[in-house]
């Protein structure tokens, strides 16, 4: 599998370090960010992301408006979309248009076993 370009939107510091941190050494490379707002600039660019990985709690714009913004976009209505939150979104997120679902968990690792399979369903 080539390298994948992911974008990564978390508000929680720490997280978003260790997390991108994790996918930088599976090889990929990781545009994080830290609020909605500049999600979502990058998500309306024609920046090529093969996956985009979005909490729902983010400052200025929700992850799940996120993804129905991404969804609206003819260039971002095929990408995967992973949505992360520690409460119960999971059926709202389908709704908008995610790929998937995740509740944060302690695990942060399940994270590239679920990219490694949504990746590969694009291939």
């Amino acid at each position: 599998m080539p390298p994948l370009t992911i974008l990564y939107a978390e508000d929680n510091t720490v997280l978003m370090l260790n997390v991108t941190e994790m996918l930088e050494e599976e090889g990929w490379r990781v545009d994080a960010c830290l609020d909605g707002t500049t999600a979502l600039e990058k998500i309306e660019s024609r920046r090529d992301y093969d996956l985009l990985l979005l909490d729902n709690n983010l400052p200025g714009v929700s992850g799940l408006e996120l993804v129905y913004r991404a969804r609206s976009l003819a260039h971002r209505q095929l990408t995967p979309i992973i949505v992360l939150s520690a409460t119960e979104v999971g059926r709202e997120a389908r709704r908008v248009g995610a790929s998937l679902f995740l509740k944060k968990t302690e695990n942060i690792h399940e994270i590239v076993e679920h990219i490694v399979k949504l990746a590969g369903q694009q291939s």
